[in-house]
């Protein structure tokens, strides 16, 4: 049995406390949360005694907070347990191994490399899992997979699907005792229903798997970017040994800028506005023709706010390669932040797409 408090400051938003990559982490490695309780860590009557009933109804209990609270924390489970701190990482109690976490990525690493050990060494049980990677995975068809995935899990494994920037990750976790034949229909049941937008069996990020699949196949990537602002070409860079297959990435805000740079057509720009499947087009091509690069990104759209002429989301996104330039217009919602974003994700996967096509047609 797995018990979560999470402590926050109650001057401060919820969403301030990023508790859920923490509670992802402990998922990831098998461990689910019976119970979980939100306190302010100003309120150490309702800490305590929360603490106490915890420590006596669970084996493992999960304090998570932001860092300036880790000694708030620490001296509630003090409080509450009778019991101190020594030198291992947790606090044992009543037969319950009690944890203090920071919140955030810093936490769920804390979890993957010590917590999660000391867990599975203790229940003497290993879990095991497979993570499928998505991009673009509309929700109806998430919902109707993992549905289906769910019913031929049948309670012997869990199923745990999480989406940012329309970047999905679905995880399938299972223990020693679950057959295996029904682990491996569960992700073939994922794979199937999601194959248009999975590019992962394994948990890594869509920049990644580009950067890997334009170093097999020899092919250099550049960038032409309007309204994404440089995230597609800093997504790629980001990838140790990215300068092996990045060219160049330009930011070609200005309609001179694209006209000058990309050579594309004032005419079209007049006509069709810098926001358009041809300028898109145009705007790939203009990077494809100097010869440099195999394949070329270019993004341009509205990220917001909306206007009677301009409405927030509308994005054209162009892969081009030296054969043929496609341009996508995906359907985008959400704030500033999320359209572009989600834009980033959906080029990446494009050009990771076109990548696997353009050399299976060589």
């Amino acid at each position: 049995m797995n018990a979560a408090v999470i402590l926050v400051n109650n001057h401060n938003q919820l969403s301030a406390v990023n508790f859920t990559a923490v509670t992802d982490a402990l998922l990831a490695g098998g461990i689910f949360l019976d119970e979980t309780v939100i306190l302010p860590y100003d309120a150490p009557y309702a800490v305590t005694s929360a603490i106490a009933r915890l420590v006596s109804d669970h084996s493992f209990l999960y304090l998570i907070c932001d860092g300036p609270l880790l000694t708030s924390a620490r001296e509630a489970l003090t409080a509450a347990t009778g019991e101190n701190f020594t030198e291992q990482p947790y606090l044992e109690a009543k037969n319950c191994l009690c944890f203090v976490l920071p919140a955030g990525e810093k936490g769920a690493e804390t979890v993957r490399c010590e917590t999660v050990p000391i867990v599975d060494e203790r229940r003497g049980n290993k879990y095991s899992r497979v993570c499928l990677r998505t991009v673009g995975a509309p929700q109806e068809l998430l919902r109707a997979t993992m549905k289906k995935a769910e019913a031929a899990a049948d309670g012997k494994l869990v199923l745990h699907a999480s989406t940012t920037y329309g970047n999905g990750r679905i995880e399938v976790i299972y223990d020693k005792n679950t057959p295996k034949m029904t682990a491996d229909e569960v992700v073939r049941i994922l794979a199937d229903g999601l194959q248009d937008h999975l590019y992962s069996l394994e948990d890594e990020g869509i920049e990644k798997r580009l950067v890997d699949a334009l170093k097999l196949r020899h092919m250099r990537i550049a960038t032409a970017e309007s309204f994404t602002g440089g995230g597609v070409g800093a997504a790629i860079v980001s990838v140790p040994g990215a300068s092996t297959v990045f060219y160049e990435g330009l930011n070609t805000y200005d309609n001179g800028s694209k006209e000058e740079r990309l050579g594309v057509s004032s005419l079209t720009l007049k006509q069709k506005g810098a926001v358009s499947d041809q300028t898109a087009y145009e705007m790939a091509a203009g990077l494809i023709r100097h010869g440099k690069c195999d394949i070329a990104i270019a993004t341009t759209g509205y990220a917001g706010p909306s206007t009677e002429t301009q409405p927030a989301g509308l994005c054209y996104i162009a892969i081009g390669t030296k054969t043929n330039v496609r341009v996508y217009r995906p359907p985008l919602k959400g704030s500033r932040e999320e359209i572009t974003k989600t834009a980033i994700q959906l080029a990446l996967f494009f050009a990771f797409c076109e990548v696997k096509y353009y050399s299976d047609k060589q």
